[in-house]
């Protein structure tokens, strides 16, 4: 009995072992061959690619799409005539004609800055002549805009053009020759438009005559901060830029960047050049917002844009210690509102302070930036969708855009305007990296008669502190001055002279 018993242990025992080892390897065969091999089961990101072609690669001709685009894209040459720049500064020392000669005298009086003359590319959109272009092949970025536009096509007739309108927040002019039967690109929709897409970029670099090149959009919804450079004071810089790897130099900016159907997509209008030159991106402005800017120049001569009627923090260039001093939460992926305008549209929806904007429109924004991009595709009155989250909880509301008043910065610069006598803006952030400054506050203008008036302080000061507290926005200037009373001092800055000014104000006068 003993025997039996060790010897049904004996094979239960082996039995166990060979499963055992069997079992190991198929587990380990299985696992090996899991990895980067799909088999029978396909990922489910790779659902649709292969559509039950054995070679899921397709043949593009370019061909075509070139052929058609060419003939509508236009070289641009303008001439920027000869002016004088001012700091508006002499009022600092007084005022008056002898100040006036000694400035001119000793190298203070106004800067001349020589006539300038550049070329550039456009795209015809209609068959009587509209051309859009960038604002800064047509303008120097600080107002100057060219008194002469000549427009060359393909087919090598020029044409007076003259500047229909222009957008410097979102780098679009809008230009009109005279003619018809013009050839023109069709607008093409961004709303579809996806990673590894093949895309053209057509335009006239470095002189050349009209050139094609080719590359793949590589990302859709860049800000690259670049428009803040030509964006008024008090204005908001629109950036969504389409990302391609088409080379583009140059003389390419305001030229088309269409897809392999002809459609115009975008245009053309910045690089990637750490060394001046190309390296490796290009940056196009989407045709979805090109079209809503044109029809706004082309029927009502200016841009109707919508506000929300908020002030955010721009976190985009900020610290993380910088980030935290302002308050904003660390788990803040969106747009911080750090105020509200009573008047505004955001306001009237319900949004406060401290809620944290992530869709526009039922599209991500994660900037500033972003927000503003979604915004300028619609008109004062227009019904947006916001969503936010406020105490952990996502909302959507229904926000009806404003005009322009509408808008926080607006409202605190009236309000602390007119307590100062003064118009006043935030200084740009381009503008402060440029001075070595965080951040500011410019004054404009002052009104005579007002409290700056009373000071020795001349227009374009730009005040970096009250009372030793920084001051990097209008938002922060009125919260310090909101609670103060008596004497307090403004420090800060005239661009382009050194050292730091300051000016003590009475308040009570």
């Amino acid at each position: 009995m003993k025997v039996k018993q060790i010897a049904l242990t004996v094979a239960i025992s082996a039995a166990s072992a060979v499963l055992s080892v069997w079992g190991y390897e198929q587990f380990a065969q299985n696992k090996e061959s899991n990895i980067g091999n799909f088999g029978t089961n396909i990922p489910a990101n790779y659902t649709g690619f292969f559509d039950g072609k054995a070679n899921p690669a397709e043949a593009i001709d370019l061909t075509k799409a070139a052929n058609a685009a060419v003939p509508a894209v236009v070289h641009i040459k303008t001439k920027i005539p000869a002016r004088k720049q001012t700091n508006n500064i002499t009022s600092r020392r007084g005022g008056g004609m002898f100040d006036d000669f000694f400035d001119d005298l000793f190298g203070y009086g106004p800067n001349v800055i020589p006539e300038q003359r550049a070329s550039g590319s456009g795209v015809l959109i209609s068959e009587d002549g509209y051309i859009v272009t960038n604002n800064h092949v047509i303008s120097d970025g600080s107002n100057g805009v060219a008194s002469e536009i000549n427009v060359t096509l393909a087919n090598r007739k020029t044409y007076k053009a003259k500047l229909v309108g222009r957008d410097p927040s979102s780098d679009l002019a809008v230009l009109k020759i005279d003619g018809n039967k013009f050839p023109f690109l069709v607008y093409g929709n961004t709303a579809s438009l996806q990673l590894g897409q093949w895309v053209l970029a057509v335009g006239y670099p470095l002189t050349l005559d009209a050139t094609v090149t080719a590359g793949i959009v590589s990302a859709t919804g860049r800000t690259i901060n670049i428009n803040r450079r030509q964006t008024a004071a008090g204005e908001s810089p629109v950036e969504s830029f389409i990302q391609t790897d088409a080379a583009v130099n140059q003389g390419n900016s305001g030229g088309a960047l269409i897809n392999t159907n002809g459609e115009l997509i975008g245009i053309n209008s910045a690089i990637l050049a750490p060394n001046g030159t190309y390296a490796g991106y290009s940056f196009a402005i989407p045709v979805n917002i090109v079209k809503k800017i044109v029809d706004d120049i082309v029927r009502f001569g200016d841009v109707q844009r919508g506000y929300l009627g908020i002030s955010y923090y721009s976190t985009d260039d900020m610290s993380e210690e910088q980030v935290k001093q302002l308050g904003v939460p660390n788990t803040a992926n969106g747009v911080y509102v750090s105020a509200v305008s009573p008047d505004g549209g955001a306001s009237a929806a319900g949004i406060q302070k401290g809620d944290v904007i992530t869709k526009v429109n039922n599209n991500p924004v994660n900037s500033g930036l972003q927000m503003s991009a979604q915004i300028a595709s619609f008109r004062p009155g227009d019904k947006v969708p916001v969503t936010y989250i406020r105490g952990g909880k996502e909302l959507t509301t229904q926000v009806t855009l404003k005009k322009k008043a509408g808008t926080f910065e607006d409202v605190a610069s009236a309000n602390i305007g007119s307590r100062l006598g003064a118009d006043l803006a935030t200084l740009d952030q381009s503008r402060a990296r440029e001075y070595g400054i965080q951040g500011g506050v410019q004054v404009r203008k002052i009104t005579q008669g007002g409290a700056l008036s009373r000071t020795r302080m001349g227009e374009g000061f730009v005040i970096t502190s009250v009372n030793g507290a920084d001051v990097t926005s209008l938002e922060a200037l009125t919260k310090v001055l909101g609670n103060a009373s008596g004497s307090v001092r403004l420090e800060g800055i005239y661009p382009g002279y050194d050292g730091m000014y300051t000016y003590p104000l009475n308040l009570e006068q």
